[in-house]
């Protein structure tokens, strides 16, 4: 693919909003909550754990709009009948799936489990019923279940790139 082919340019933007998706998810889960949670100390850092997560979820929600416009576009201009989907390559069905599942899981996070541990945070621990335990117990699973897919659908990017 020529550099002055617009294509070079609508895939390199693609690229650049997975790498900052992907790489956010992996920044927070890998980098900043395991320095937070050091020395039990993550109570007192959620301030600024929240405000790092507001701010991300910001630009989650931007990469995956660009995503989703310059993937329809690319799709398109690989010849892939968006309104037939039993033409469709199996690489693209499979990640076109994990896509529509990570982003069910995204605004899973971000609007019901989410909300719900900020609740269950600020209730005193004595206070906390079972289900407030188990849903904090519970709730890192998914940012890191999303990280998996994310990495999962990079991979069939790759893939489908090479076919």
């Amino acid at each position: 693919m020529r550099k002055d082919n617009p294509v070079f340019a609508l895939v390199w933007i693609h690229l650049l909003a997975a790498v900052v998706w992907v790489g956010g998810m992996v920044f927070l889960s890998v980098v900043l909550v395991p320095v937070l949670r050091r020395d039990g100390a993550f109570a007192q850092h959620a301030l600024l754990f929240r405000t790092v997560a507001y701010r991300f979820r910001a630009v989650v929600w931007g990469a995956m709009g660009i995503l989703v416009a310059t993937g329809l576009t690319l799709a398109v201009g690989r010849s892939i009948p968006l309104t037939e989907p039993s033409h469709w390559p199996t690489i693209f069905v499979a990640k076109i799936g994990l896509v529509t599942l990570l982003f069910t899981l995204t605004l899973l996070h971000d609007l019901v489990v989410g909300p719900q541990v900020r609740r269950s945070l600020g209730t005193p621990e004595a206070e906390r019923t079972a289900r407030d335990r188990m849903l904090l117990r519970y709730s890192v699973l998914v940012p890191r279940m999303s990280l998996l897919i994310a990495l999962l659908v990079l991979l069939l990017a790759v893939v489908l790139a090479r076919t």
